[in-house]
């Protein structure tokens, strides 16, 4: 088989790695093209170094090329892939430092939220100019598979603005019934089945069942309280469990970001988090963890690059979605996963233009989900607060009504826990001013917000938040890994 396949944010240099040598495993699929585009040549250069050199170790035809060029990477591709970070971490500071201020303390701000509603307005302008090449100059079927976050926005801007086949792909559903296989002590992640359904980092197990027997809530709750890691790590994920009577696919970090009750007082974050790693609820923990990891591969670049002469090993290939997509649409070998796509009668209990993330099947007639799913009525009435917030962001990113922006700020969850109208309406003026170079569709709202900022009386403070880390020097990071390898 020989098409194309647009890689967009290829400079996020792990992760288009990982989806090309997922893909590769794909007998099939050598004779595939990978066409990788980024604003960043430096980043370019280094990923299609990796991936020729994947290519020359594994005497393989496949063609890489690389530009600077969007419209030219996307001529002709059948599929194109979206893994972009718009405003990059310098955007993504303001995300969490300026809510900050405002008392409001995330652990990764890119979903909902001050930080994720600010990141959709940076990214939805950017996914509609994806769209539109992708009409003009692409393969007339193409898919477009969005990996970046906000996820469900940046989903809703791609189908009902974008006009594009689209599904937005993310792995919370795969780690979390890893956890479960875990904790109910499976041998293998294959003996459990399930049914996971909701939106977007709010997705629920709603039936779980070990080698065909069904687990109810108390067997779950023991497991986990039993375990000796999670039952640490995961304490707020259990208490929604234990409250709710189904697990959320969502870290403990990400899931209490979500919800009004367990950041809005510092107290109640320290009580609820584990700092043993950021994704447990750590202030600003994804922005630390992503600066490091930056940081680490500029430094370490000579060491991946000779990692990539090794053999591809097909049975580690990951669970990602994209290559399993790819396989079962090109040679019909049916995959099973969890999409996100416009509800449309899939989830009964939710409105019908969300995006939701529940099961389906794929074969060469497409994604094909499985309908009339009912979600217990606290999981629905959750997924639905994040819902409308959602709709209003995406509505203002496609505007530039930086009010209905205010609103959508205004009716978050955790925002609405912690902050005054006062206080929401000056942070998003001053988030607006802030990252104007990003939101070219506020620009004719940002001296009015400026001229407001000068003269607001809302006090805020300078806090580094509940539970701050610092960012990590190489040679810490370094004495870290062999301290660790020495342990075992």
């Amino acid at each position: 088989m020989s098409f194309k396949i647009a890689i967009i944010g290829a400079g996020s240099v792990g992760f288009t790695k990982k989806l090309f040598t997922d893909i590769l495993c794909v007998p099939e699929f050598k004779d595939v093209e990978f066409a990788l585009t980024d604003l960043s040549e430096h980043n370019l250069g280094m990923i299609k170094a990796i991936l020729d050199r994947i290519v020359e170790a594994n005497g393989l035809p496949t063609k890489v090329t690389a530009t600077t060029d969007r419209r030219k990477a996307l001529e002709g591709a059948r599929y194109v892939i979206s893994c972009v970070r718009v405003g990059g971490l310098e955007a993504y500071a303001d995300d969490i430092r300026i809510p900050l201020k405002y008392g409001i303390d995330q652990c990764v701000g890119d979903t909902i939220c001050a930080g994720g509603i600010l990141y959709g307005q940076r990214n939805i302008p950017v996914i509609l100019d994806f769209c539109k090449d992708i009409r003009e100059v692409a393969d007339t079927n193409a898919k477009f598979l969005n990996y970046a976050n906000p996820m469900a926005m940046n989903t809703w801007a791609a189908i009902e603005y974008g006009k594009v086949d689209t599904v937005g792909l993310c792995h919370g559903v795969q780690h979390g019934a890893e956890q479960i296989a875990e904790v109910l002590g499976a041998k293998s992640r294959h003996e459990l089945d399930y049914v996971c359904s909701g939106i977007n980092h709010q997705t629920w197990f709603i039936d779980l069942r070990l080698n065909g027997r069904k687990i109810g809530k108390d067997e779950l709750i023991a497991a986990f309280e039993a375990h000796p890691v999670y039952s640490q790590q995961e304490k707020l994920r259990i208490d929604v469990l234990k409250r709710f009577g189904v697990y959320s696919t969502e870290s403990n970090g990400h899931l209490s970001e979500y919800l009004p009750w367990y950041r809005k007082r510092p107290e109640e974050i320290t009580r609820w988090i584990d700092m043993s790693d950021w994704i447990h609820g750590e202030t600003g923990g994804y922005l630390r963890y992503s600066t490091e990891t930056r940081n680490w591969f500029e430094t370490e670049y000579p060491q991946f690059l000779e990692a990539a002469s090794k053999p591809i090993d097909p049975a580690k290939r990951s669970n990602e979605h994209a290559s399993h997509i790819l396989e079962a649409l090109e040679t019909n070998r049916v995959y099973r996963g969890h999409f996100n796509v416009r509800n449309d009668g899939v989830i009964t209990n939710l409105p019908q233009d969300a995006i939701i993330e529940s099961p389906g099947f794929v074969d060469r007639f497409g994604i094909n989900m499985a309908a009339g799913i009912t979600l217990p009525e606290a999981c629905a009435a959750t997924c639905i607060a994040s819902i409308n917030v959602q709709r209003m962001s995406v509505h203002a990113a496609i505007s530039g009504d930086i009010d209905l922006l205010k609103l959508a700020v205004l009716h978050d969850p955790l925002v609405g826990a912690v902050s005054t109208p006062e206080e929401v309406w000056q942070m998003v003026d001053e988030m607006v001013v802030a990252q104007a170079a990003w939101l070219p569709q506020y620009a004719h709202a940002v001296p009015a917000a400026k001229e407001r900022l000068s003269k607001s009386a809302v006090k805020t403070r300078e806090w580094a938040g509940a539970a701050r880390r610092n960012v990590r020097s190489i040679d810490e990071l370094r004495a870290e890994k062999a301290a660790l390898k020495q342990t075992g």
